[in-house]
């Protein structure tokens, strides 16, 4: 059981955080993926990054991150359209918790909506970087078993 008292201080995160540093990266990395600028979208990603392709399988590093988001793009025809409608970020020192709503776009598919979740670092510059990027969130485990 957890009590509370008056002197209890309680952290309130906004759902949309226009501005935080966060939160504009994720917007860059949208409009990266848009125009197909993949130079601009691995800025927002650490060296070692790791992205959720589909459930089971992963791109890591700047390398395959950058083949996979180019055979993506060719997969969709190249009319693929990312957009964040919502998100929530739990940031504790050096690490920040990304929880975002996601619609994705292109001629093959309608409208899909994804609950996506980030977890980026600070490096030692002071800026954010994307360190797990898994668009698909607590979907991997459905499709995961």
């Amino acid at each position: 059981m957890v009590s509370y008292s008056a002197d209890t201080k309680l952290t309130l995160a906004i759902p949309i955080m226009h501005n935080h540093p966060i939160a504009k990266l994720l917007h860059q990395a949208g409009t990266a993926i848009n125009h197909e600028d993949f130079d601009a979208l691995l800025n927002i990603y650490t060296d070692d990054a790791v992205v959720v392709i589909k459930p089971g399988f992963n791109a890591t590093g700047k390398a395959q991150i950058r083949q996979a988001f180019e055979a993506i793009a060719g997969y969709f025809n190249h009319t693929l359209k990312i957009s964040q409608s919502g998100m929530h970020i739990l940031e504790t020192g050096d690490v920040a918790l990304v929880m975002a709503k996601a619609t994705v776009t292109a001629d093959i598919i309608e409208n899909l909506e994804r609950h996506a979740s980030y977890v980026f670092k600070k490096n030692p510059h002071g800026e954010w970087r994307c360190a797990v990027d898994n668009s698909y969130g607590f979907d991997v485990l459905q499709r995961a078993f």
